[in-house]
């Protein structure tokens, strides 16, 4: 990218560029030997005309179809919702499979990780205390709240008590997809790495009953697994009293681990984009993508998901599939959204939010475009459902909603022990017990909110940094926080409330 133009090109024969800052009425701007004469005043992130565009015709960036015209468009004009709408249809793409086994890499990266019983390695040392129902998510959070850094002080290795809560559990079928994903989703959490101890908590009558829920979990020492139901204890206050003894019992066990030297492998990244704008698609996906390929390089693993957020764009993921079922799974995937939107009188192309849309990002396959490039250009391993265990290594797809906390819930519960987050508006998730970094696609967003960006990628559309040097920057990054380096979710203390399984089908 030529620091001194003012407009991204980022395809041959695209329609439109990118601006790089903001644009003003009767500005000469010019790029790959074309000069225009801007028509309005076009913000940054946003796009400009390169040609004429007719009424009807599609519109190229990327060099893939991002929408179509809904009027003429001339050179130099803003092209954003005024003029630019979807597709009348968005057909499955039949593309030729370009699948590439990854190969290894010589040279192997390491981080500093607990190693589990099982041989799982985590990359954080908590305690969880999770509830079956929403009726017992106050007696979790009463006894989450007993454990301060004060009363924590003589347990250094210990990261802290995490109350997993949730809206859900009762109210609902006992049988079906919605009691299903809420209880995949709370078996992964329960078992993930990165509790070393957890506490169930139930109510007593819940459709979801605690009993089945702990005889269906993994196995870890007796003493750093336990649960508690209000009605049977005598109720609440007796429920937090026996919980906090618990925990007090786990607290010198789980102090003993200690970080050791365990191979890259051992990682897996939940890709996330929140808060997206017209730099996403250039800068902090296409890094987060470099890093990734770095990642399956070492033998790591790398869940991207959103399923909404690559409508439009699943043709550049089956085209890289392992295998013809992996490519199917995927598409069964997209066609089951295009029933369940339409059921529920909704529109895909509904996604992009009115943060997307003031940074630049005008359509559902625009969005969907760089949302794809954080996957790198890795193969496609496989295909999960919601919060199921990813057991495969390399690049794989878990379904799951765009909305950012409902998809990284579905992550971790899967395994992830990293979440990489790219954001252009400014998002600040955190996501205990997993560490979540924050990856800024411009460097003004970086600057404004520096206490929350882990990371900045603005140097690329700034012309001083590439995607591969930006990719190879997050990667140690990626690892360093794998080690302990605190995240800026993690230093504002966020992260204990954001835990969202999704909810799906009636609620009673």
């Amino acid at each position: 990218m030529n620091p001194a133009s003012s407009l991204l090109v980022l395809a041959p024969g695209d329609h439109v560029a990118v601006a790089r800052g903001d644009i003003v009425e009767g500005q000469t701007v010019s790029a790959d030997g074309i000069t225009l004469t801007a028509r309005q005043t076009i913000p940054s992130g946003h796009k400009i005309a390169l040609r004429k565009v007719l009424a009807g015709q599609r519109v190229l960036k990327y060099g893939q179809v991002i929408g179509q015209a809904t009027q003429g468009i001339e050179p130099g004009e803003h092209v954003h919702v005024h003029n630019l709408d979807m597709p009348a249809a968005t057909a499955e793409q039949s593309v030729r499979n370009v699948y590439v086994p990854t190969s290894l890499s010589p040279t192997p990266a390491t981080f500093e990780g607990y190693v589990r019983d099982d041989g799982r390695v985590a990359t954080r040392n908590y305690i969880g205390v999770v509830s079956s129902v929403n009726c017992s998510a106050t007696v979790c959070k009463q006894i989450a709240n007993a454990f301060s850094a004060e009363r924590l002080k003589d347990f250094p290795n210990v990261d802290g008590v995490v109350a997993i809560t949730h809206g859900s559990g009762c109210g609902m079928g006992a049988k079906g997809e919605g009691i299903d994903i809420l209880k995949r989703t709370l078996r992964g959490y329960a078992d993930h790495a990165n509790f070393a101890g957890v506490l169930l908590i139930g109510l007593g009558c819940e459709v979801n009953q605690l009993t089945p829920l702990m005889n269906q979990l993994g196995d870890r020492p007796a003493a750093l697994k336990a649960s508690l139901i209000i009605q049977e204890e005598g109720g609440t206050r007796e429920t937090v009293q026996r919980g906090i003894a618990h925990i007090e019992a786990m607290l010198p066990l789980i102090n003993q681990y200690r970080r050791t030297t365990v191979a890259a492998s051992h990682l897996c990244v939940g890709l996330q984009c929140g808060g997206s704008d017209g730099y996403s698609g250039i800068t902090a996906n296409p890094a987060l993508g470099a890093a990734v390929d770095l990642l399956v390089q070492q033998g790591g693993t790398a869940i991207l998901s959103e399923t909404p957020e690559i409508y439009g764009a699943e043709h550049l993921l089956t085209a890289r599939a392992a295998s013809a079922e992996i490519a199917e799974k995927l598409m069964e995937r997209i066609r089951w959204w295009e029933a369940y939107v339409h059921h529920n009188d909704g529109d895909m192309n509904n996604n992009p939010s009115p943060g997307n849309k003031a940074g630049g990002i005008t359509t559902i396959l625009e969005k969907s475009l760089g949302a794809v490039a954080k996957a790198g250009a890795s193969g496609l391993m496989g295909v999960y459902q919601y919060a199921e265990p990813v057991t495969a290594q390399g690049l794989v797809f878990m379904d799951t909603p765009g909305y950012d906390p409902v998809s990284a819930t579905g992550q971790v519960a899967g395994g992830a022990n990293l979440i990489c987050f790219t954001t252009g508006r400014g998002s600040t998730y955190g996501c205990k017990p997993t560490p979540s970094l924050k990856i800024a696609t411009n460097t003004r967003l970086f600057q404004r909110m520096e206490l929350d960006m882990d990371f900045n990628t603005g140097g690329i559309v700034d012309g001083v940094e590439s995607v591969a040097q930006a990719g190879e920057r997050l990667f140690r990054l990626m690892l360093e926080t794998a080690s302990g380096r605190p995240t800026c979710s993690e230093e504002n203390g966020l992260g204990d409330n954001e835990f969202l399984p999704w909810q799906i089908g009636a609620v009673m």
